[in-house]
Order: structure tokens, then C-alpha cells, then sequence
């Protein structure tokens, strides 16, 4: 009988902590498929694979890093966790804590959600409260109200989320057969390209001494270069002090206080890598390469890394024929409305036919 995927938790269980195992709580997160992009790697001279995180039971990455810290929450006995969230997080949080038979409590931006992730969250069970700010003001509020109250907070700020979301990069390098040259994802909390970069140096043989699989041999032989991708009007890294008021149409990044700031920034030097801004145009004009293209549709937010290394390949800055890997982190179906423009901004509507295949085949050109 084939092996069947089994949930990161019991995949990884060598290289995650033991506390995490002790009451696994999986959605069969995780071996999500690394696509090759043969058009993204004409636009910019390398060869182009997509880590397709949409592909996770909930549609996002956010699934890997919540059931570890969900797994951790229910191995502790807890009834109840609360997260702020611009959408992905939220949905991913109310479905494990439905698994786990927890009550979820989720402060989300008021009007600053979009409806894809919105409706998921309610349709899960979570107590959704809309906060009158925004997601930088969530978090805060989230943070007190699991200090005082008996709750248990499950941002990427718990570090269990990191270990889970860490796995992305070990299913790379299994993909690969090695780590890539250059790793490029957006970047909006920031708990992410903190994750990739901690699973890249494991893997490698250089993380930290005392963490779950150092006794293990080393799977790659490197790590790559790390390229991060803020929107331009939410891009507090690049800007190097917090933005009060982010603002942007990726709304999954649109946070301007990321709470894992500063290792992101240990991921940028320590790897010799970027982080950048990229416009919402730009954002905008990948993500409708990657559905018009690559046939890979994600959320926009999620179209920033890709946007990211197609603005270096404009200036020159993309190595040829270097091995890029791209993690494209939720589904096209989380935020759907933009896929509904034209490229001047107006509606797509259907072309009409009648009934008859002459008219039909006359539509599609085909005589």
C-alpha cells in the first residue's frame, strides 16, 4: 500500500520538538507540490519552482506553524486560543481549534479582511471580533489577553508556529535533492522567512546545537541566498522604522510592525540576501502572470516574491540559470475579486454566445 501523506508532526517527527507530539492535532498539512515555472524562468533567465502553499488543507502556509502550535496548546490541556490575523491566520487557527475541540477567539483589522478568509473563519466556529485598527493594534491586544486570561496565543510570535512552518524548506531540499541557490517569499509578519531560513540552516547542519534533529546528518549541502518581498506602502524593514498606517491591496502583508523583525533581518545578513519593496502594480502584474502563465492562482499578497525577483530580473540582479525557488503562500480563492479586473481596472464579464456551436466556435476563433 502507497504511503499516505500523514501531517507535518508525524513526517518531520525527528526534527520537531517532542512537546508538539504529545497530542497531535493535523488537517494533513504540509507536502505541499514545487512546481517548475518554465515561463517565470524565461522572464528572468533562472530556473523558476513554486512552493504552492495554497495547497494546504485551509489554502495557505499558515496551516504548518498552526498545527504545531495547536498540537502544543492541546498537549498542555488548553481549552481556548486567540490570534490576530489579516485572514490567513484566522482561518487556519478556527479550523485546528475546531479539530481540537477549542474554543477560537480570532481580532482581526476592522475592515481589513478579505471576504475569502472571513468566511472561512466564521464557518469553522471562531468567535471573530472586528478591531476598530489594525493588525499591528490586534496583536497587542491579542498578547495582553493571553497573559491575563486563560488563553493561549497562537501568532507566529509562539514559537511552536515557527518549528511547523520550518518544514517548507525541508520539503524543498527533499524535492531538490539540495537547497536552492535563492529563496524569495513575501514578507509580512515576518514569521516566515524567519521559519524558511531556521529550516534551511537545519537541514544543513547548522542550526542550533540543542534543537530536535542536530544529532542528525546533515540533508543539504548549503543554504541559499534569501530574498524577501514587503509591499511598498507596508514595508517597515525596508523602511527601517515601523509604518504607523500600512497600506496596500496585499492585504495577507499588510502590516507595518512585523513582531519577527528582527530575525528576518538575521535571515537577510546572515544568507547575504534582500528584502525589498514592490508596488501593488507590481504585485498586481504577477499575480495574473502566475494564473495567466505558470496556471498557479494565489491571493495577491502572495504574488509579492514572485513580483520580487521579476523586478531584479528587470535590473540585472538575477544570477543566470540560478535555482529560485519561490513560496507563493495562499490560494488565489482567498481574496478572488482581483482576478475580476481588467488591467485598466474595469470589470471582466463573460463574452455572450447563443446555442449553437457555429456562434460558439466563432467566439474562440476557431475557424
Amino acid at each position: 500500500m502507497a504511503h499516505q501523506w500523514r501531517g507535518i508532526i508525524a513526517e518531520y517527527a525527528d526534527r520537531l520538538p517532542a512537546h508538539v507530539q504529545e497530542r497531535i492535532v493535523t488537517l494533513g498539512e504540509g507536502g505541499t507540490p514545487l512546481v517548475e515555472a518554465p515561463a517565470l524562468s524565461a522572464r528572468t533567465g533562472a530556473q523558476v519552482f513554486l512552493k504552492v502553499e495554497g495547497m494546504n488543507p485551509t489554502a495557505s502556509f499558515k496551516d504548518r506553524g498552526m498545527t504545531a502550535a495547536i498540537s502544543s496548546a492541546a498537549g498542555r490541556g488548553a481549552k481556548a486560543v486567540v490570534c490576530a490575523s489579516t485572514g490567513n491566520t484566522s482561518a487556519s487557527a478556527a479550523a485546528y481549534a475546531t479539530k481540537a475541540g477549542m474554543v477560537c477567539a480570532v481580532l482581526v483589522p476592522d475592515g481589513k479582511i478579505a471576504m475569502g478568509k472571513l468566511s472561512q473563519a466564521i464557518a469553522h466556529g471562531a468567535k471573530l471580533l472586528q478591531v476598530d485598527g489594525n493588525f499591528d493594534d490586534c496583536l497587542v491586544a491579542a498578547r495582553k489577553l493571553a497573559e491575563a486570561y486563560p488563553v493561549e496565543l497562537v501568532n507566529s510570535v509562539n514559537p511552536d508556529r515557527i518549528e511547523g512552518q520550518k518544514t517548507g524548506a525541508f520539503e524543498i531540499v527533499d524535492a531538490l535533492g539540495d537547497a536552492p541557490d535563492i529563496h524569495a517569499l513575501p514578507v509580512g509578519n515576518a514569521g516566515n522567512i524567519t521559519a524558511y531560513w531556521k529550516g534551511f540552516r537545519e537541514y544543513a547542519g547548522l542550526g542550533d546545537p540543542d534543537a530536535p534533529g542536530a544529532h542528525l546528518p546533515a540533508v543539504s549541502t548549503r543554504t541559499p541566498i534569501m530574498w524577501g518581498f514587503q509591499a511598498a506602502g507596508a514595508a517597515p524593514i525596508v523602511a527601517g522604522h515601523p509604518i504607523t498606517h500600512p497600506e496596500t491591496i496585499a492585504t495577507a502583508i499588510r502590516i507595518g510592525n512585523p513582531a519577527s523583525w528582527a530575525q528576518a533581518e538575521a535571515a537577510r545578513d546572515e544568507s547575504g540576501g534582500v528584502i525589498e519593496a514592490v508596488t501593488d502594480e507590481q504585485i498586481l502584474a504577477a499575480h495574473r502572470i502566475l494564473s495567466a502563465e505558470a496556471g498557479v492562482f494565489v491571493e495577491p499578497g502572495s504574488a509579492a516574491g514572485v513580483a520580487g525577483i521579476l523586478s531584479r530580473a528587470e535590473r540585472g540582479l538575477v544570477p543566470a540559470g540560478a535555482r529560485i525557488v519561490v513560496t507563493v503562500t495562499g490560494h488565489g480563492l482567498k481574496d478572488p475579486q482581483w482576478a475580476l479586473k481588467t488591467l485598466d481596472g474595469a470589470d471582466v464579464t463573460p463574452i455572450r454566445v447563443s446555442a449553437d456551436v457555429v456562434s460558439i466556435a466563432d467566439a474562440l476563433q476557431l475557424g
